[in-house]
């Protein structure tokens, strides 16, 4: 019965954030709308990022001496200064293992 139900609440997701993507005309949209649409994903990332980041396993904020701040720092400044979005991640990667393991 629980995967019945998981299967099926996954469907239900799957169909009503599809039917938006699907059957909705993008002609129909004005251009203030699409333009409104194109800060999406601008806003929902950082609100995906940023708990992951000050956020510990308990709710509460971290220390500001804990490896994940420095970890987005170094991620922060290859992203501004190389607009590429694998420097980027890999640079916060490596930089966070860095300090974690070596450090």
């Amino acid at each position: 019965m629980t995967w019945f139900t998981i299967i099926v609440a996954g469907i239900i997701t799957y169909f009503t954030r599809m039917t938006m993507v699907a059957l909705v005309d993008r002609d129909l949209l004005g251009e203030r709308v699409k333009a409104v649409l194109a800060y999406v994903p601008s806003a929902v990332f950082p609100a995906i990022i940023f708990p992951g980041i000050f956020i510990n396993d308990y709710g509460t904020f971290i220390e500001i001496n804990d490896p994940k701040i420095f970890g987005a720092i170094v991620a922060i400044l290859v992203g501004y200064f190389s607009r590429n979005v694998i420097a980027t991640i890999l640079s916060g990667l490596f930089s966070y293992w860095i300090i974690i393991f070596i450090l």
